[in-house]
């Protein structure tokens, strides 16, 4: 069983996003199972597509090597992908069932996902959306006596968080990992447009969570939580 399922519309995205929160608890010794929904073989495989031979069947091959070099690279040892195709991710009632499985299976107790909102990229509020509806069957007693305590589900950063009214309430510090975070980008050359951006944003993360926190902090994943953190008491001596 894994402690935290993540599920992504692409391949690419658990690696951007929170490649750092998956080699972090990793590295300390959690379960962890990651999800793609597709392979991004139609819109996230810009690069794929300039080879004048490539076709479908050749860019999904590259791209599922690449997933699991990079899960490799961060101690993932369960990658599941379920190739569903992209742009757009298909409105398949069944998915959500599918996921419910893998939850009831694994039984975690944190999801990580896309937000709500990313007008510039709906693969990615279908995917909430049916992570939602998952997590929903997954807990419900009427659909199996396996049915799970419901998860806490946390979004990890889209890439333009302005446009998806992203607020993160958590940002971790993950500069130990950051090497293997870096790895895992690198595995992922169809998409090397985006290793700058990627290592900007984690640094400006670690700027943030540097300045509210003693530990010097030079790379950071930000969250945001869908439901309360339940706490046993209020956070005290966490800085603000």
């Amino acid at each position: 069983m894994s402690e935290i399922v993540v599920i992504t519309a692409h391949v690419g995205d658990f690696v951007w996003r929170a490649g750092g929160a998956i080699a972090l608890h990793r590295r300390a010794g959690h379960g962890v199972t990651v999800v793609c929904l597709s392979c991004g073989e139609n819109g996230e495989s810009n690069l794929a597509w300039q080879d004048e031979m490539a076709d479908t069947a050749s860019v999904v091959a590259t791209r599922q090597a690449e997933a699991e070099a990079a899960a490799k690279a961060l101690g993932v040892e369960d990658l599941r992908i379920l190739d569903l195709g992209d742009y757009l991710l298909p409105k398949d009632p069944e998915i959500p069932y599918r996921l419910a499985e893998i939850l009831r299976e694994e039984r975690p107790s944190l999801i990580l996902t896309h937000p709500e909102r990313d007008p510039s990229n709906l693969d990615h509020v279908r995917t909430h959306e049916m992570v939602l509806e998952a997590r929903m069957i997954a807990q419900a007693p009427g659909r199996g006596r396996n049915h799970v305590i419901p998860a806490q589900v946390m979004c990890f950063e889209p890439h333009q968080p302005e446009l998806c009214g992203f607020s993160p309430d958590v940002i971790i510090d993950i500069t130990e990992v950051w090497p293997a975070k870096e790895a895992a980008m690198r595995c992922m050359p169809t998409q090397r447009n985006l290793w700058d951006y990627y290592d900007r944003v984690a640094r400006q993360r670690g700027a943030q969570a540097g300045r509210r926190s003693a530990r010097p902090t030079l790379q950071g994943e930000a969250y945001q939580a869908i439901f309360p953190i339940i706490l046993p008491t209020l956070p005290l001596g966490v800085p603000a």
